[in-house]
Parts: C-alpha cells; sequence; structure tokens
C-alpha cells in the first residue's frame, strides 16, 4: 500500500525527479516560470502572486504526480 504523499511533499518529489534526486539542484533550479518553483523545497510559496495559468499547470502535475 503506497503512502498518501501531501501537496508539499508531492511537490518536492516532483522536483527531486525533475532535478535527477539531486538536493543542490533544487535549490538552484532555473525555472523560474514553473509553477512549482515557489514550492521546490518542501515548504509553502506565494500562492497570491501565481497567475491563472500557473494554478492550473500546478493543479495538472499534482494530478499526475498523485497517479505514480
Amino acid at each position: 500500500m503506497s503512502e498518501k504523499l501531501s501537496s508539499l511533499k508531492s511537490i518536492r518529489k516532483y522536483c527531486l525527479w525533475c532535478c535527477c534526486e539531486t538536493v543542490t539542484e533544487v535549490k538552484l533550479c532555473p525555472k523560474k516560470d514553473c509553477a512549482l518553483y515557489p514550492y521546490r523545497l518542501g515548504k509553502s510559496g506565494r500562492v497570491s502572486k501565481m497567475t491563472e495559468e500557473q494554478r492550473k499547470a500546478m493543479s495538472e502535475r499534482m494530478r499526475k504526480l498523485k497517479s505514480l
């Protein structure tokens, strides 16, 4: 049985995957236009500053992550 991850942990897991499982690369991530960028370190970001497009993109990524 797989454990359900919180949203922030799911984002962190995705960011680690995207950066080849390298914590340093996640911290240095150059993709500042990524909807998950503010949350990449597993901490709460600034949701209010996200555009509607970024929110939708993040929502889609979260759906894909949860299905893994």
